[in-house]
């Protein structure tokens, strides 16, 4: 039983023997356009929630998998700006994206001893002055941001917008900013560069004006062309966009307003559900439960939506995990391998856009695609992508670790190489065909070539967090975080600090038994009082002795 159930229980009991003794409280005034509130329940306060999953001991190998990933983001970054590229080895452009995963990791290479304090410090200082100094401006070409936000893709040497292709990303730069605040909030030395790294986090952040994209408001649209204008999609439906939403709200400088949150939320529609034996919020590939997660900690917190669900975000991210394990299990498209330890769908490379025949049947298979099971955005071409299986850790740790050390044992001697997993590999695959990216490796399919950014960031920052919460505790400090959170109708758990939590709980406890036991006290110092008065009044006087007590 958790340690606030008690408190609950006392908490009730007081609440009980107070009516019990006449007391009652008027109930405040509702504003007629707004929906009534929830009927009073300490749920409100202190959920019942199912309880977490189990913490067995990481086994060695994931020491190696936490090294060697971490490696990925310090090799591969460009020490003269900063800027990390979205794939390697074949390095074609940096990724915001990646770059916020990358300022991620350097805190975690300190606390680790792969790196000194000062060496990152001064990765970490390149980066965000970089950042600060990339053009700015509406213009198609030579610019490599805009109004705050950055392109998706960026020159690795110029930091200017890679292609035409290229948008002016608003998820992307989402998590670029969740690296940023996450360095602001690591390195809180007095000495003059932690400082610098404080203030330009800070400006990077201010400046982005999430209320420029808000196009058809509440919602915010998923980016902007300067060729042709704003995309023509928001942000809608469960997906990884609940980090872009938080920052929103946020925002010190261009908060968007409360309703983005509801609206979004009321846009899950369909998206909830019961999926291969369990019920939450579906999104198919599963970085849409893993991104948010990485720098957000969710357990014991509801919104609105999952108060009324009586689950919170993260056991939500368990039950997708657990759901794509089963889909794997149930294998309905009979891919090669898949099982109990072979699964994970979510978007990552593939060996080619093309049409083959598998098993007497023509299937689609796709190069770099999203792939997920779910109730919807599905696809399933028999990839696998390590990243969405490894990074469910924290959700789902008794599955999630044979399925790594299974997936290490039986295709890591072509499959884990200088930086951890590769992106990739699709057993069932065995097409002699001109490919995308990746080999085909003789009798056991077709394996990516590369490793990808924001692949490899969620790996290394979700063990991290399973091993001592390291990044959840970090981003905790952020009072942009805990703003955006509240104002997205977010309460219970850690929002309270958690010294000041335990505090009140132990001080509300207090409370609770001193009026249950006052007011049992109270009636029985009264009664005997009563008894004592009574007995006081029925005694004779010494002058009336004699005389019978009255009746």
């Amino acid at each position: 039983m958790k340690r606030w159930h008690w408190h609950r229980c006392i908490i009730a009991l007081a609440g009980a023997l107070f009516l019990l003794a006449g007391c009652s409280r008027e109930a405040p005034q509702v504003d007629a356009e707004l929906p009534p509130p929830p009927k009073p329940d300490v749920i409100l306060i202190e959920p019942v929630l199912p309880e977490r999953p189990p913490r067995p001991e990481l086994p060695p190998l994931f020491r190696d998998i936490e090294r060697r990933t971490f490696q990925f983001f310090w090799d591969t970054t460009n020490e003269q700006n900063g800027l990390t590229p979205d794939r390697y080895p074949s390095r074609p452009f940096a990724s915001v994206a990646s770059i916020g995963y990358a300022l991620t990791a350097y805190p975690i290479g300190i606390e680790n001893g792969w790196v000194s304090r000062t060496q990152a410090v001064d990765r970490t200082l390149t980066t965000l002055r970089f950042l600060r100094d990339i053009p700015q401006g509406p213009q198609a070409t030579g610019k490599g941001a805009y109004k705050g936000f950055y392109y998706h893709f960026l020159d690795m040497q110029q930091g200017h917008r890679y292609d035409s292709w290229v948008e002016l990303s608003s998820v992307d730069t989402a998590l670029l900013m969740m690296g940023v605040l996450f360095a602001q909030a690591y390195y809180d030395g007095e000495d003059e560069r932690e400082q610098e790294i404080r203030k330009l986090a800070d400006q990077l952040y201010r400046r982005v004006d999430w209320k420029w994209l808000q196009v058809r408001k509440p919602l915010v649209s998923m980016g902007w062309f300067p060729e042709s204008g704003f995309i023509q999609h928001d942000w809608m439906g469960y997906n990884e966009a609940m980090l872009l939403y938080i920052l929103a709200l946020g925002s010190p400088t261009h908060a968007v307003e409360p309703e983005a949150w509801t609206v979004w939320t009321r846009t899950y529609n369909n998206d909830w559900g019961v999926y291969y034996g369990q019920e939450y919020l579906s999104f198919g590939p599963l970085f849409g439960h893993q991104y948010s997660h990485v720098w957000i900690d969710f357990r014991d917190i509801q919104d609105q939506y999952m108060r009324e669900r009586g689950i919170d975000y993260f056991l939500n991210s368990r039950r997708a995990a657990l759901a794509q394990r089963e889909y794997a299990i149930a294998n309905p498209m009979k891919w090669k391998d898949y099982g109990e330890n072979v699964w994970g769908l979510t978007a990552g490379d593939g060996p080619q856009n093309t049409r083959q025949i598998y098993r007497g049947e023509e299937r689609e298979f796709r190069h770099y695609s999203s792939r997920g099971a779910g109730l919807r955005e599905n696809f399933d071409d028999g990839t696998i992508v390590p990243t969405a299986a490894i990074s469910s850790i924290v959700f789902a740790p008794e599955v999630v670790i044979p399925a790594t050390e299974e997936m290490h044992r039986r295709y890591g001697d072509y499959l884990y190489s200088s930086y951890g997993f590769l992106d990739s590999f699709n057993p069932s695959f065995n097409y002699d065909i001109p490919l995308k990216t990746g080999r085909i490796v003789p009798g056991k399919g077709w394996v990516a070539s590369d490793y990808i950014g924001i692949d490899q960031g969620p790996i290394l920052a979700m063990i991290a967090n399973y091993r001592n919460e390291f990044v959840w505790s970090v981003m905790k400090k952020s009072p942009y975080i805990r703003t955006g959170l509240e104002r997205a109708g977010f309460m219970g758990g850690w929002l309270s600090p958690e010294e000041e939590e335990d505090e009140r709980m132990h001080v509300d406890a207090r409370a609770a038994d001193a009026r249950a036991l006052g007011m049992a006290e109270s009636r029985a110092a009264a009664a005997e009082a009563q008894l004592k008065a009574q007995q006081r009044k029925d005694e004779p006087s010494a002058a009336n002795r004699a005389q019978p007590p009255r009746q």
